[in-house]
């Protein structure tokens, strides 16, 4: 007999589940946009307490310099995650990168400072034109 949508849809949700649940632990680092080339992210395999003969070094660098406007625009948090798989025994670590914004791209003024005077008696909601 064919497996019906339903009992498809129930299995499907059950090895969802499961996988999710295999899920043995998450870091997540926050690193400042404009990092060099080889800066130190973290180390996972410390982070995360595993044992280093598991892994080559655990070490996280970055590969090569992160514009975050570039890689993410104006969406906040710019972040993005990936997952470390080790085998015998067979373990799901999640890993999540967030990319901070360093200012950049931050407003220039053609004067240094702008003097000007607003009367003591003005409503808190009264609007103040500003000659420029």
């Amino acid at each position: 007999t064919v497996p019906s949508l339903a009992s498809l849809n129930w299995h499907l949700l059950l090895v969802l589940f499961y996988l999710i649940c295999m899920v043995n632990g998450h870091i997540r680092y926050s690193i400042p946009e404009e990092m060099k080339k080889g800066s130190l992210v973290g180390n996972v395999a410390q982070d995360l307490g595993l044992d280093l003969k598991r892994l080559r070094s655990g070490i996280l660098v970055v590969n090569d310099r992160i514009d975050r406007e570039q890689l993410c625009g104006d969406v906040t948090p710019c972040s993005f995650s990936f997952e470390v798989i080790l085998e015998n025994p067979m373990e799901l670590y999640q890993i999540t990168v967030e990319i901070t914004d360093i200012n950049d791209h931050s407003p220039t003024f053609k004067r240094n400072s702008i003097h000007f005077e607003i009367n003591g008696d003005s409503l808190a909601s009264c609007i103040t034109p500003i000659s420029l």
